[in-house]
């Protein structure tokens, strides 16, 4: 596909970041398998779950799960005008300030991945007085380091951090990299 294309855009979380199937990256996949599948032993799966960037190269991703309709048309229109699609990269926490959500984790002490989360998704969760699950991945540059610490001081432990940053982005670098530093602290 990528040698028959002139631009080759990954859409989702599945494509950008390995999606949810990435958690079997972190457990051990016939467990899985049998607690899913009524015959498991028809079930054949890769050895572990990666982004499209790991094996092509790929001029754009678009994140989320699922994504933005208003990002994609933009990237449709950048490529067909010979441009660079204008997506922001900008945290869950801007998406929040703009609407006049109060945030849920200074009000509330609820625990959010706002902060280290690629906006896009219109700060839907916290709108509803949640935290944020990284439904976009991580943003360009998220410390995600300072930011386990703090959600281990909002009362979450390491193991329970863990499973915050392996959920739809599983396998984008910057969660895989927290929660693995985290699974250590957790042992």
């Amino acid at each position: 596909m990528r040698a028959s294309s002139r631009r080759l855009v990954t859409i989702g979380a599945c494509a950008t970041a390995g999606g949810i199937q990435a958690l079997r990256n972190f457990s051990e996949v016939d467990e899985f398998r049998k607690a899913v599948y009524a015959r498991p032993e028809f079930i054949a799966t890769l050895a572990r779950s990666t982004p499209v960037r790991d094996h092509v190269s790929v001029d754009f991703e678009l994140r989320g799960c699922p994504v933005n309709k208003a990002q994609l048309l933009e990237v449709l229109l950048a490529f067909l005008d010979e441009r660079r699609p204008n997506v922001t990269t900008e945290s869950v926490c801007i998406e929040c300030k703009r609407r006049g959500t109060v945030c849920v984790v200074i009000a509330h002490g609820t625990p959010c991945l706002g902060p280290v989360t690629q906006a896009g998704c219109g700060a839907i969760c916290p709108a509803f007085a949640r935290g944020c699950y990284g439904c976009f991945g991580p943003q360009d540059t998220p410390n995600t380091e300072a930011w386990s610490r703090r959600l281990i001081e909002l009362g979450m432990t390491a193991q329970e951090a863990v499973r915050f940053y392996r959920t739809f982005n599983a396998a984008a670098a910057p969660f895989e990299k927290a929660s693995e530093a985290l699974d250590k602290e957790a042992t």
